[in-house]
Parts: structure tokens; C-alpha cells; sequence
């Protein structure tokens, strides 16, 4: 048995997010279609975290196991061949057998795109947040720096109950929720943690676009999104930056905005002990 880490990038517009769901395009499904077409197996890979219908990947990772014997290289030719343009395997590797996509990550980057400009290009819109309204992005700014640090987001967490949450670290950096690698069960003697670490949130200017950059060991269902529309509350002025650590202590969903659009965001890159993604 081999155990396989594949780096894919794609376009999630047109699908209904990772996860495979009946009668519905998904990523994780059209994943394991190719897979088998090439193996033979019926096999489902697993994602290093749930993206959300329209939420795109840059460097997705994924990993299953196989008896096949086609070399790496290969892999990657055959699924290209097979996969839909929207999804772009980049790298296949074998990994050791107790590496797993998501219980095995450390850290995750994610970036949302806004369009500043009056007009969005056709061909760009899916994938930004066109808002071309006055905002304060300084004051984005400085509310991003708000959630640097490790935090409860209940406020900025979906609220739903169903979804299982991304791997966090615990502070001994140590995988606290919901699973650990190789384990194989769910740990259920426990609550579910909504605490997550953040080590960068910060706003930059590229141009016409204002961009949003958060590094941290996990994410809650929503939470980026969720984040985005309270800065863009801050920006407008309906809220002070300082608010974003009023709304973080009252650990309430309904404390925080709105959430932002699918388009805009990214997973940018997964990293694991001792190398990044």
C-alpha cells in the first residue's frame, strides 16, 4: 500500500465545494473519479480542510492510499488528462503511511481578493468581492491586527453544529481537535475547541485590489468570510476597529458580520512539521 500527497490548485466557481455530496459537482468527488479511472479502486481522498462552494485553492492538499504501482510522475500526467480544467494536480509524492492531509497540518494561509475599482472586469468577477464603496482601510487594517494571537472565534464561526472543524493546536503545539494523525477515531470525550491560533493578519494594497492575508493553525467553518464582513463594517465606519476584540470576548455569532462572499477567498498553502506547501 502506498500512501499518496497530491498538491492541487483549482477554480472552485463552478463546484459545490470540496466535499462530496450527492448529485452535486464537488471537488473531492471529481477527485476520486479520476483516481479510480486510473487505479481501478474506488477510493476518496482526503483534503487538509473543507473549502465552501466557490472557494478557491491554490495549494489544496490531498492525500489517499492505493495498491497501484504507477509511478508519481505519471499520476500526475494521467490525472491532469482526466480532471476537468477547472483542477490542476501539481505535484504527486509518497508520504509516509501515517501522514494525512488534514489531521497531519500545522498551519493553513488563506487570502481574500477585493476589487476597488468602479468597474470589475467581466472575466474577473468570480473571483473577488467586487466593492468599489468608500472604506477606511486603515482602519481594516488595524482591526486585522486584532485577531493576531490565540483566541476563542465562536463569534466568527458558522453556526453549525453538523460541520466538523479544522485541526488546531493546542499550547503545547500539539493537535487538540477533533482528531490527531495516525489516531483514526474522533475524540469524543471532549468538547470541540473553538480556540485557534492566529499568527498573521495583515491588509495590503496591490493596485486596484485590497487584499487579506491570515495565517493560523486552523479555521472554523466561515471564519475568514466571517472576519471579511466585519472589516468591511470597520471600513465603513458601522464599527471601530477596537470593536473586533468587544465582538472576539462575547464569543457570539450573531456580535460579528455578515458573511463575505465565496469569491474572494483562497486557500493559499498548508504547511506540515518541517516543511511548507
Amino acid at each position: 500500500m502506498r500512501n499518496l500527497k497530491l498538491v492541487l490548485s483549482y477554480d472552485g466557481s463552478e463546484f459545490s465545494g470540496w466535499q462530496v455530496q450527492p448529485d452535486a459537482a464537488t471537488v473531492q468527488g471529481t477527485l476520486a473519479s479520476a483516481i479510480g479511472r486510473i487505479t481501478g479502486e474506488k477510493v476518496l481522498p482526503q483534503g487538509s480542510g473543507r473549502t465552501d462552494a466557490g472557494v478557491h485553492a491554490l495549494a489544496q492538499v490531498a492525500t489517499f492510499v492505493t495498491e497501484s504501482s504507477v509511478p508519481t510522475a505519471n499520476f500526475v500526467k494521467a490525472l491532469n488528462d482526466i480532471l476537468p480544467a477547472a483542477i490542476r494536480v501539481l505535484e504527486v509524492s509518497e508520504a509516509p503511511a501515517d501522514f494525512h492531509a488534514r489531521h497531519s497540518a500545522r498551519a493553513k494561509t488563506y487570502r481574500y481578493r477585493i476589487f476597488r475599482d468602479s468597474i470589475c472586469p467581466p472575466f474577473l468577477a468570480r473571483y473577488v468581492w467586487h466593492f468599489p464603496y468608500s472604506l477606511d482601510e486603515d482602519a481594516m487594517a488595524q482591526a486585522a491586527g486584532l485577531v493576531v494571537g490565540e483566541h476563542d472565534f465562536t463569534s466568527f464561526a458558522a453556526v453549525d453544529p453538523e460541520r466538523e472543524p479544522e485541526n488546531s493546536l493546542n499550547h503545547e503545539g500539539q493537535l487538540s481537535a477533533p482528531h490527531r494523525a495516525g489516531s483514526g477515531t474522533r475524540r469524543t470525550s471532549q468538547p470541540v475547541s473553538n480556540v485557534r491560533k492566529i499568527s498573521s493578519s495583515a491588509w495590503e494594497r496591490q493596485d486596484k485590489e485590497l487584499l487579506y492575508t491570515v495565517r493560523g493553525s486552523g479555521f472554523l467553518h466561515h471564519m475568514v468570510r466571517n472576519l471579511l464582513g466585519t472589516f468591511i463594517l470597520v471600513g465603513k465606519g458601522t464599527l471601530q476597529a477596537e470593536d473586533v476584540t468587544r465582538i472576539l470576548d462575547a464569543r457570539n455569532r450573531s456580535a460579528a458580520g455578515a458573511t463575505a462572499p465565496a469569491s474572494g477567498l483562497y486557500l493559499v498553502n498548508v504547511e506540515y512539521e518541517h516543511e511548507r506547501t
